[in-house]
């Protein structure tokens, strides 16, 4: 048996395979995970009852997390004159517009996350092939195609998480890291699921979340009960 496997099967050990965790317990026990030698990240997954192929039961949207992800965020913003030194004073890590979208177009993409002014969608147009695959689009309904690219910046760099159903219907979004305190977990759970039901389209049938686990970067997940996510409002 390899090291990582004996090292999983006594994890598996701290999760019950037949319950459905509430809250509270499922932070208090996904802590006690912790096993790697790097500050893991706490991940949800959402199975959700919509069929995406409908454009009326898309789930996509964004949400800024109270206590922000733990990680170091690096933005580019697209814009030009007055707006491009709003976006350097918000403290965007790189700001250009034709010379950005060149590098793009060379695959130099040193950035997490990029903002973009609407007048100047047409310019990162050229490069959609290359920014789309890599989740980088810049997007009305995730808050990065705006002329407020301040607020869009500060989003970005203070834990603003963006989501979107895949082809299955599920969703995975990284809640922070496992040195969080369980507050802090618990507050950015909270903001997460509450922006989930929140973006529940009129379109969608039947029981909105199916099921949803809890897990960390190298751990066994543990289920969800998901009555207490469709409670949170």
């Amino acid at each position: 048996m390899s090291k990582n496997t004996k090292r999983f099967t006594e994890l598996l050990k701290k999760v019950d395979a037949n319950k459905n965790y509430l809250m509270d317990e499922a932070i208090t026990t996904v802590k006690t995970l912790a096993s790697a030698k790097f500050d893991e990240t706490v991940e949800i997954a959402l199975k959700l009852n919509v069929d995406p192929r409908h454009a009326d039961q898309m789930v996509r949207g964004s949400v800024v997390l109270p206590s922000g992800t733990g990680k170091k965020v690096r933005v580019a913003v697209i814009a030009k004159d007055a707006k491009t030194d709003e976006a350097k004073n918000a403290g965007a890590d790189i700001v250009g517009s034709d010379d950005l979208i060149e590098e793009i177009q060379k695959g130099n993409m040193d950035f997490d996350v990029l903002i973009a002014t609407p007048n100047l969608m047409g310019l990162v147009g050229k490069v959609g092939r290359i920014l789309g695959p890599k989740g980088l689009m810049p997007n009305p309904k995730t808050g990065t195609v705006t002329m407020d690219v301040a607020q869009a910046v500060n989003n970005a760099k203070n834990g603003q998480v963006n989501f979107r159903v895949d082809k299955q219907g599920n969703i995975h979004a990284g809640l922070g890291k496992v040195s969080f305190t369980q507050e802090q977990l618990k507050e950015n759970m909270l903001a997460f699921i509450k922006a989930i039901n929140k973006h529940k389209p009129a379109a969608a049938k039947g029981r909105y979340i199916k099921n949803a686990s809890l897990s960390l970067t190298m751990s066994p997940s543990l289920s969800l009960d998901t009555q207490e996510l469709l409670d949170t409002k």
